[in-house]
C-alpha cells in the first residue's frame, strides 16, 4: 500500500540537498540567467563526486537484492528522484537541468531497453567525468504528434549499421550530451513512415558519431541555465545493437517501439511535475515572507469568512500545491513497485503544469513592482515555470491521456 510519509533515507538525502540548492544554486541563479548557455561547472563537478560517491539521482544498474531485501527494503528510486529534483528546482531549476547524468536519454534507456543495453549505456554515468544524456524527439514540422516524425532509420544490409537522416529541435541538454561530455542522444526515428506509431523506434546515438551535428542553441523565456539544442543527422551510422529493444520490436511493424517512448514519459512525467512543485514551494515561500515582512500573517484554523482575502489566497495556493505533490508521490510510487501509471503520470505532470504556472504569476501580481522588478526571484521563477506545462507533454496532450484512460478511449478514438 502507499505511504506519503517520506522514506528515511530520502530524508537524510533532503538535508544535503537543501545545502546545495541554498549554496550553490540560489547564489548565482541570477547570473545564470543573464548569461544563457555559460555552463555552471561548478555546480556541475560538485554534483557528479557527490553523485559518483553516493549514488543519488542515478538510473544506473544496481545489485539486484533478494526477496527479503526487497521486503524489507522496497524500491524508492523514483521517489528518491522525485525529492531530490523538487529541492534542487527550489534552489534553480534551471541549474538542475544541466545536472550530470542520465535524464530523459537514460529514462529511455531504462524503459525500451533490453538487460544487456541498460548494462551498457546506464553504466557509463558512473565514469570519472561528468556525462549528459538526451532524448530527441520533436521535429520543426510536427510537436505533439509524434506520429508524424520525418526522421529516418535505414538498415544498411553490408554493415549492418543503422543510417539516420533527419532534424530534431528542443532536445533538452543535446549540447552536453554531443558536445561536452562523452554522452548519448535517444533520437526518435522512423523505420517506415507509412506505418506511423508502429514505425517509430529509439536508435541511441553516441557523442562524436560522424554524420551528426548541433545547430542551434535556443534562446529561451526560462530554464536558461539549460542548454536547449537543434540537432541534424545526416547519413549517422549507428551500430545495429544501439536500437533500443528486443529483436521482435526492432524486426517487425509493432506498436511496442511507440510504447516504448509512452513507457518512458510515463516514468518522467512525475518527475518533470516534481521540478514545477519546487519552483511553485520558491515561490509560495518567499511571498509569504515578503508579506510577513508587511505585516501580514496567515491565521491558519479560521473559518474562511474571518479571513481576508490575502489570507484565503495563500492558504488555497498551499492547498493547490500540495494536491500536486501527492500525485506526482503516487505516480513516483507506482513507478518504482512497476505499476502501470499513465493516468497518474499525465494528472502529477498536468497538475503541477497548472499549479506553477498560477502561483508564480499570483506571486508577481500580489507584491506588484517588486513582484515584477528583478531585484528578487518572483519574476524569473515565473518565467521558470511555463516550461512545465509545456515540455514532455503539453498540458493539452496530458488532458487527452487522462480523459482516454478514465473514459476507456483509444487515441484514434478520442483526439
Amino acid at each position: 500500500m502507499i505511504d506519503f510519509s517520506t522514506p528515511k533515507p530520502i530524508e537524510k538525502q533532503m538535508v544535503a540537498l537543501k545545502t546545495v540548492a541554498e549554496n550553490m544554486m540560489r547564489p548565482v541563479s541570477r547570473y545564470f540567467d543573464e548569461h544563457e548557455h555559460e555552463v555552471p561547472w561548478d555546480y556541475i563537478n560538485f554534483m557528479h563526486m557527490a553523485m559518483r560517491q553516493t549514488g543519488a539521482g542515478s538510473l544506473a544498474p544496481k545489485e539486484k537484492k533478494s526477496a527479503d531485501e526487497k521486503k524489507k527494503y522496497p524500491p524508492i528510486g523514483y521517489q528518491s528522484l522525485a525529492f531530490m529534483l523538487e529541492m534542487l528546482s527550489w534552489g534553480d531549476v534551471g541549474m538542475y537541468l544541466v545536472t550530470p547524468g542520465g535524464g530523459l536519454g537514460a529514462a529511455a534507456v531504462e524503459a525500451a531497453g533490453t538487460p544487456e543495453q541498460k548494462a551498457k549505456f546506464l553504466a557509463r554515468f558512473k565514469g570519472e567525468k561528468p556525462t549528459f544524456a538526451a532524448m530527441a524527439m520533436t521535429e520543426p514540422h510536427c510537436g505533439s504528434d509524434t506520429s508524424a516524425i520525418r526522421t529516418t532509420a535505414v538498415l544498411d544490409p553490408e554493415t549492418n549499421e543503422w543510417v539516420l537522416n533527419g532534424e530534431k529541435i528542443f532536445v533538452t541538454a543535446g549540447h552536453k550530451a554531443l558536445e561536452l561530455s562523452e554522452g548519448f542522444v535517444v533520437v526518435w526515428a522512423t523505420i517506415d513512415p507509412s506505418a506511423r506509431h508502429a514505425g517509430m523506434r529509439p536508435f541511441v546515438v553516441e557523442a562524436g558519431t560522424p554524420g551528426v551535428k548541433v545547430t542551434k542553441l535556443e534562446h529561451k523565456m526560462g530554464i536558461r541555465a539549460s542548454d536547449t539544442a537543434a540537432i541534424v543527422l545526416q547519413d549517422a551510422r549507428v551500430p545495429y545493437d544501439h536500437i533500443l529493444g528486443s529483436p521482435e520490436v526492432i524486426k517487425e511493424k509493432t506498436t511496442k517501439g511507440f510504447k516504448g517512448a509512452m513507457a518512458t514519459f510515463d516514468a518522467t512525467r512525475p518527475l518533470v511535475a516534481a521540478t514545477g512543485v519546487g519552483v511553485a514551494r520558491a515561490a509560495l515561500e518567499l511571498l509569504k515572507e515578503m508579506l510577513a515582512e508587511q505585516g501580514v500573517e496567515i491565521r491558519y484554523g479560521l473559518p474562511r469568512n474571518k479571513l481576508t482575502a490575502i489570507e484565503r489566497e495563500i492558504i488555497d495556493m498551499e492547498a493547490m500545491l500540495r494536491s500536486a505533490w501527492l500525485l506526482v508521490i503516487k505516480a513516483v510510487w507506482m513507478a518504482d513497485n512497476r505499476k502501470h501509471n499513465p493516468l497518474e503520470a499525465s494528472m502529477s505532470k498536468l497538475r503541477a503544469g497548472d499549479v506553477v504556472t498560477k502561483i508564480t504569476q499570483r506571486a508577481v501580481e500580489l507584491m506588484g513592482p517588486l513582484g515584477y522588478s528583478r531585484q528578487y526571484l518572483l519574476e524569473k521563477w515565473f518565467r521558470d515555470a511555463k516550461i512545465t506545462d509545456i515540455y514532455e507533454g503539453t498540458g493539452q496532450i496530458n488532458r487527452l491521456v487522462v480523459a482516454r484512460n478514465v473514459l476507456g478511449y483509444r487515441g484514434s478514438q478520442l483526439r
